[in-house]
């Protein structure tokens, strides 16, 4: 069993930054995938991005890409998420997950997650 939390959100201008983070507790496999999803008031949860944990591959959404950096510290079995130049419509809940396996081309579908988080919210306005 894995549990998630996540930290770092908050309220930000926009063109600012903010660094999520996403600690795990419980055996986690260097072959696990970590996401980030993002869900708004109103909408569907959608993907922004996914690492496999030991670093072989990496997943951007289109909407995150030259913004969004996602990152992971093995040691401390914890993946981040580097938020740049925000946007007001990047305003949403956030959401790690973990999936016990790395499925390529497909990971930015919510159903090869196996393990949520709480979600944290990020507020980007003026």
């Amino acid at each position: 069993q894995v549990q998630l939390a996540e930290s770092g959100g908050g309220w930000v201008q926009p063109g600012g930054s903010l660094r999520l983070s996403c600690a795990a507790s419980g055996r986690t496999s260097s072959d696990y995938a970590w996401g980030w999803f993002r869900q708004d008031t109103g909408k569907e949860r959608e993907f922004v991005a996914a690492t496999r944990f030991n670093g072989a591959s990496t997943k951007i959404a289109d909407s995150a890409t030259g913004r969004f950096t996602i990152s992971r510290d093995r040691a401390k079995n914890m993946v981040f998420l580097q938020m740049n130049n925000l946007k007001p419509e990047d305003t949403a809940v956030y959401y790690c997950a973990v999936g016990t396996r790395w499925v390529a081309s497909a990971m930015f579908l919510e159903r090869h997650y196996d393990y949520w988080g709480q979600g944290i919210q990020v507020t980007v306005s003026s």
